[in-house]
C-alpha cells in the first residue's frame, strides 16, 4: 500500500461524512406533460396569446403556473412567447370571414313553353344555408327590394352575426335593396364587374341547383317553379352534406349517429322531389 492509497481513502470518508444529498430536500416538482400538452395546444390555437395571456388561462382552468414555465415551455418546443408569434393561416382568416357573410345571386329557370322566369338566391357563408325567394318572370328592382325584406324577416335576429353582403353589379340591386341591409349594420359589398369567381360560394349553390334539379325536370310555370325550389332548399339545409361542414347539413348542430349494423337495421329511404333526389335514414 501507497501513502497515495491511504490519503485516497481519507478523501472518501471525509467526503462520505460530509455528504448530504440524500437528506437534501427535492427541489420543484416537474411540470406535468398533460401541462405542457395544454400549453402549446393554447398557443397553436391562439397566435396572439403571449405566455401571460396563456397562464391566465391555465390558472381558470384549474392549473396554477408561473409565468416563467409557460415561457420555458414555449422555448423548448421552439415558439416565441411573444403576444404576437404571427398572423392567422388563410384557412382560419377566411373561415373567420365567411361567419359574417351572406352572398346573393340570380337564379334564370327556362320553363317548358321557352319562357324565362328568375328566383332570387341567398347563401349563408358560414353556415352554406340556402334561401331562396319568390320567382318572378319580371325581376323588378322593387321586386328586389321585397325579396330582400322578406329575408330580413326570415333571419330575425341571426341578421345580427352578419356584417357583409356580398353582389355583383347588376341594376336590379337598387339603393333601397341596400338600404334593407343597411338598416341591419349590413354592409353591402359588390364584385368586380365581369369577375363571377368574386362569388364563388352563390355561382357553386346555382350550379348545384341546375345539375341536381332544374336540368332533370320540366318546370310548367313560376308556382311549379316555386315548389320545386322550396322543396330543394329543404333538404339542402336540412340533410345534404357539406364538405364546408364536415359534411353536415347547414342546420344541423351536431354529427348523425355512428355506424350502426345493416343487418340489423333496415334502411328508409325518402323520395325528395318525385325521386330526383333521395334521403336516407335507419328505421327505428
Amino acid at each position: 500500500m501507497t501513502p497515495a492509497t491511504l490519503l485516497a481513502w481519507h478523501r472518501r470518508l471525509i467526503a462520505r461524512k460530509w455528504d448530504y444529498s440524500m437528506r437534501r430536500r427535492p427541489g420543484r416538482p416537474s411540470t406535468a406533460g398533460a401541462v405542457k400538452a395544454l400549453v402549446l395546444r393554447l398557443a397553436k390555437e391562439n397566435p396572439r396569446w403571449g405566455c401571460r395571456r396563456i397562464q391566465g388561462e391555465l390558472i381558470r382552468l384549474g392549473h396554477p403556473v408561473g409565468t416563467t414555465t409557460v415561457w420555458e415551455i414555449l422555448t423548448a418546443a421552439g415558439i416565441d412567447p411573444a403576444p404576437r408569434r404571427g398572423g392567422p393561416t388563410w384557412h382560419e382568416f377566411l373561415t373567420a370571414q365567411a361567419e359574417g357573410l351572406i352572398a346573393c345571386d340570380f337564379v334564370h329557370i327556362d320553363l317548358v313553353d321557352l319562357r324565362r322566369v328568375y328566383a332570387l338566391v341567398f347563401l349563408e357563408h358560414g353556415t352554406r344555408r340556402l334561401h331562396i325567394a319568390w320567382v318572378t318572370a319580371h325581376p323588378t328592382g322593387s321586386w328586389t327590394v321585397q325579396q330582400a325584406r322578406n329575408l330580413a324577416v326570415e333571419l330575425g335576429v341571426r341578421a345580427d352575426s352578419l356584417r357583409f353582403l356580398l353582389r355583383d353589379r347588376d341594376a336590379k340591386y337598387t339603393k333601397s335593396f341596400d338600404a334593407v341591409f343597411a338598416a341591419d349594420d349590413i354592409e353591402v359589398v359588390r364584385t368586380a364587374p365581369r369577375a363571377p369567381r368574386m362569388n364563388a360560394h352563390c355561382e357553386r349553390v346555382i350550379g348545384t341547383l341546375r345539375t341536381e334539379v332544374l336540368d332533370h325536370l320540366l318546370i310548367w310555370n313560376e308556382s311549379h317553379a316555386r315548389q320545386l325550389l322550396d322543396a330543394y332548399a329543404r333538404h339542402y339545409n336540412r340533410h345534404r352534406p357539406h364538405q364546408a361542414r364536415g359534411q353536415l347539413p347547414p342546420l344541423a348542430q351536431k354529427h348523425p349517429a355512428p355506424a350502426v349494423n345493416l343487418t340489423a337495421h333496415r334502411l328508409l329511404r325518402t323520395r325528395v322531389i318525385g325521386g330526383v333526389t333521395n334521403e336516407y335514414r335507419y328505421a327505428t
